[in-house]
């Protein structure tokens, strides 16, 4: 990377006119908005220049930021830029990005900008270099080794040191011999294009009378190149997918950009066979596994228009696009979407807001909407596309309801006679069954059958977590983990601490006393370790090598196994514990979801679903597939508290080291909190997580209704109570959990 972008004469005046122009530059730190700093006569930053500045006694990178500067700081005291970096400028869609997303959630936009400002991208690559024969070489005496290298290397076509040295097997010597001797000459090595370019007018599937009617409204609203955003919704196999490539499709034809998120990017191989199949490649990748070069090369490569279609996490927001005409959110319900740790922010939304600032259409893809959008596509700021079948002809399955009060599980086993009798038939027919339990691990919690102790983490109010596999305790909040006891970590009792509860190892135990000829696979966040990993257990699934699934809720998200017709929901009632103001509507999704994975082929689908509560609404709703009057109840009973999405909320989290700390701190804000006509404040409360990773905390809950700004009513309560040592104040807008 060069310094400056304009070369500065040695003896010019880098100081300036004391008097002279001055300009806000925004530096990646957590300071309240831009710094003034005086520019040089030799140079003319603009808006979105990155720029080299004197910060205290150091150096550091900022960016040239939008609007006038403050002039709080008088033009004696003013530094001077130091140089102009020759890198491309941050693009003022990403700007105003980081802009909105640090009013939105009360964050200093410095943080946000570390999200956009990615210097490593810039890092030059190494220069290729090969050898081609010499145009006129002279006449020597040639031994066998340097008669076979000039054998593979045809004149006036260059190849690398190395894949010559593969093909032949010679020394490394012989190449620099025949270097010295004339007969070869260093040249630069042509570099392929770091990706190729999506055809959409490779041939696709054959859509259906319903896929066609929706992918020509999406065809339209990407045509028209104007800011909307459309609900794709349909049930399970309905082939959304299918449906939204064909959006792309015209995007690539109208020469612009696609970005595509989706929640569990590790987990898309299914989701890149698909688009590979559509056009002939596979689209850029950008996620947090990648290598830096990876990211280097991907991150200049949509720079410059070298990238067509980007399929990646929640960072891909802020690619640096130059004609991004298409978002897609796929899965948009998905809590993954939501970021909470560090800078808190929903990448849903987030993306609307891109596609807003770059005038692009956006499409929300999901079988199980979000009630927010629902309520958008209500209130007619989305329009709404659906799909109602199952494509191909497949049916939705079948759903059972197995009550385990009237027909439990065997003393210390955990699936119901019921359940075990549907899978050794499904297993009978040759078809592929699935168990799903969203627990990790062995056992939730480790207890003492001698003076009842609950093993607990020493850093969070939180059971540590059995791995038998692993012979360890863990928290999966923290971290924090120990070899397994012998002896009760209380009273010394040998032998006394016993699992209680299932999680996926346990479930994965019983099932292989259960069903011994089984080919068994797990599929967790423990056992699935990233991209390769999915992709070779989705290959091994379709290709039947496998007989019995069991995963957590990773299995419930998009994949495709044709094979697969029966699911058993080891504990359907899970998600519905606590307090949780999503808690049904969450539950119904991921399982309506993982209900999805059965039967999406010839053969019809069965799912079990294990309850404790039968005549819970969303077993019912399950029971009878009636999402729709599910949502409609939800709506109902939200509605008049004000609750979201017909009300807005605001959480504050309060964590100290202490808990004195954290309760002083909570009780100041409590006595500060705002009021007047449509506001609530709740709390301060403990947080159900009282205690994370050694810091206590509590929370506060400001609830408003829907037309009342919440962001001015947060930045003058928490001027009013300012912070001090150890105390942090988070702020998390719209928040999803409440731990």
């Amino acid at each position: 990377m060069r310094p400056t972008k304009t070369k500065i004469p040695e003896h010019a005046d880098l100081l300036g006119d004391p008097r002279g122009r001055r300009v806000p530059v925004l530096l990646p730190f957590p300071f309240a908005g831009p710094f003034d700093y005086r520019v040089p006569r030799a140079l003319d930053p603009q808006p979105g220049d990155i720029v080299m500045v004197p910060l205290n006694r150091r150096e550091e990178v900022g960016v040239v930021w939008d609007g006038e500067p403050d002039n709080s700081v008088g033009d004696n005291r003013l530094r001077a830029l130091i140089s102009i970096l020759d890198i491309p400028p941050m693009r003022a869609d990403i700007r105003r990005l980081v802009d909105w997303i640090a009013a939105y959630t009360l964050t200093p936009p410095g943080e946000v900008l570390t999200m956009a400002l990615r210097l490593g991208a810039y890092r030059p690559e190494p220069i290729p270099l090969g050898w081609q024969r010499a145009e006129n070489p002279p006449e020597i005496r040639l031994t066998e080794p340097r008669q076979k290298l000039l054998a593979a290397l045809p004149p006036g076509t260059p190849r690398g040191s190395a894949d010559l040295l593969r093909e032949t097997g010679v020394s490394p010597g012989v190449i620099r011999g025949l270097a010295d001797a004339g007969l070869l000459v260093p040249v630069t090595l042509p570099t392929a294009p770091p990706f190729a370019i999506p055809d959409p007018a490779h041939p696709g599937p054959t859509l259906s009378p319903d896929q066609e009617a929706a992918a020509a409204e999406l065809r339209a609203a990407v045509a028209a190149r104007r800011f909307g955003v459309t609900l794709l919704e349909g049930v399970t196999g309905s082939g959304k997918t299918e449906v939204y490539l064909e959006a792309i499709a015209t995007c690539l034809r109208e020469g612009r950009q696609v970005l595509i998120l989706l929640p569990e990017i590790a987990l898309s191989s299914q989701w890149l066979d698909r688009f590979t199949r559509r056009f002939g490649v596979p689209p850029a990748v950008w996620h947090s596994d990648l290598s830096p070069r990876t990211r280097r090369i991907t991150w200049r490569a949509v720079g410059t228009g070298a990238a067509p279609v980007v399929v990646g996490a929640r960072s891909a927001l802020f690619l640096p696009f130059p004609d991004l005409g298409l978002v897609i959110i796929d899965e948009e319900h998905e809590t993954a979407f939501k970021q909470e740790e560090g800078i808190i922010y929903h990448a849903r939304d987030m993306a609307v807001v891109r596609a807003r600032l770059c005038h692009a259409p956006c499409i929300l893809v999901s079988a199980t909407p979000s009630l927010e959008t629902v309520a958008n596509v209500e209130t007619g700021r989305y329009r709404r596309v659906h799909l109602p079948d199952r494509h191909g002809g497949a049916t939705m399955p079948e759903i059972a309801l197995i009550d385990l009060r009237i027909t439990p599980p065997d003393r210390g086993r955990f699936l119901s006679p019921a359940l075990v009798k549907d899978i050794t038939a499904t297993l009978e027919r040759g078809e592929q069954a699935m168990l799903f339990l969203n627990r990790r691990g062995y056992a939730p919690l480790t207890l003492c059958r001698a003076c009842g102790h609950r093993v607990q983490c020493p850093n969070c109010t939180a059971w540590l977590v059995e791995h038998r596999a692993r012979r360890e305790l863990q928290c999966h909040h923290c971290g924090h983990s120990i070899p397994t006891p012998i002896a009760c970590p209380e009273c010394a009792a040998e032998h006394s601490l016993t699992a209680i509860g299932p999680g996926v190892e346990r479930i994965t135990e019983e099932a292989r006393l259960t069903f011994p000829q089984a080919r068994i696979l797990v599929m967790a966040s423990d056992t699935i370790a990233g991209p390769h990993a999915a992709a070779e257990a989705a290959r091994a699934i379709e290709a039947r090598e496998v007989d019995l699934v069991i995963g957590t809720q990773i299995v419930a998200k998009g994949w495709h196994f044709p094979h697969l017709t029966l699911v058993g929901v080891v504990d359907a009632d899970l998600g519905l514990n606590g307090g949780d103001l999503r808690a049904s509507e969450r539950t119904v999704q991921l399982l309506h979801q993982v209900s999805g994975r059965a039967g999406r082929a010839e053969a019809p689908g069965r799912v079990c679903l294990q309850t404790f509560s039968p005549e819970h609404p969303v077993m019912q709703a399950l029971l009878h597939g009636d999402l729709e009057t599910f949502m409609l109840r939800e709506a109902a009973q939200r509605r008049p508290g004000n609750w979201p999405p017909y009300g807005r909320l605001a959480a504050l989290i309060v964590s100290a080291d202490t808990a004195d700390g954290a309760d002083r701190m909570a009780r100041d804000l409590g006595r500060a909190a705002p009021h007047g006509d449509g506001i609530v404040v709740l709390g301060p409360a403990p947080a159900p997580l009282a205690i994370l990773r050694g810091r206590h905390r509590r929370r506060l809950l400001l609830k408003t209704r829907r037309d009342v700004a919440v962001q001015p009513l947060l930045r003058a309560w928490l001027a009013d109570v300012p912070t001090s040592g150890s105390v942090r104040v988070d702020v998390d807008v719209d928040p999803i959990t409440f731990q």
